[in-house]
């Protein structure tokens, strides 16, 4: 690709723009053996992808109230204090959103997102707030790496994924969103992006 070919770049929001510590809300309120045991025993990843896909936190707890009743308490603290599991911008990206913006590139996020806290994205990294657009997973039902959050992403911003940079710091979601068609890249870190899309003909 090169810089005139590049028309669009679409950030993931979740350790790419916003740092995420699942840890966050359980600082000083609950002991890390006692988060251990409530992440293994749900396997977390797994259960928290189906907020992510939109199931509602009110049916999650129903869940592990019925299968795991024990862990109510550790859950309640997650939803409660998730504002906590967002420590900050991650570092460089609002000065490469801020770059490309300011290079007349279109910027947009494809994120994987509960719709129930989605809203203490932009306060946590002032980046999100930047973009053109983003397409949250829970507010439509569908998860990456599902191949149909990809086209829908095409559809509603009239992207040409040929001509769109995808950056997410999952490989799966890196290589689902390829198989659609993106440039998509493996997101390490700002620098790193920067240097990727120098690669294109995107200096910024």
């Amino acid at each position: 690709m090169t810089a005139a070919s590049v028309e669009a770049v679409v950030f993931d929001l979740g350790n790419v723009l916003v740092r995420w510590d699942p840890y966050g809300p359980y600082e000083g309120r609950l002991p890390r053996a006692d988060v251990d045991a409530f992440f293994r025993d749900v396997d977390f990843p797994a259960f928290n992808h189906l907020q992510d896909a939109g199931r509602p936190w009110a049916h999650a707890r129903a869940d592990v109230h019925a299968r795991l009743p024990q862990h109510v308490p550790a859950l309640d603290l997650y939803v409660e204090h998730f504002r906590a599991a967002l420590p900050g911008p991650v570092p460089g990206s609002e000065e490469l959103v801020r770059d490309l913006v300011a290079r007349g590139v279109r910027v947009l996020g494809l994120t994987n997102w509960s719709a129930e806290t989605f809203h203490h994205a932009e306060p946590a990294a002032p980046a999100v707030g930047l973009l053109e657009g983003v397409l949250v997973s829970g507010e439509v039902g569908i998860a990456k790496p599902d191949p149909r959050i990809y086209r829908l992403l095409a559809e509603r911003f009239a992207l040409d994924p040929a001509r769109t940079v995808f950056l997410d710091d999952s490989a799966a979601n890196v290589e689902a969103a390829a198989g659609e068609g993106f440039d998509a890249v493996l997101f390490t870190t700002a620098a790193a992006a920067r240097a990727e899309l120098a690669a294109r003909g995107v200096r910024v």
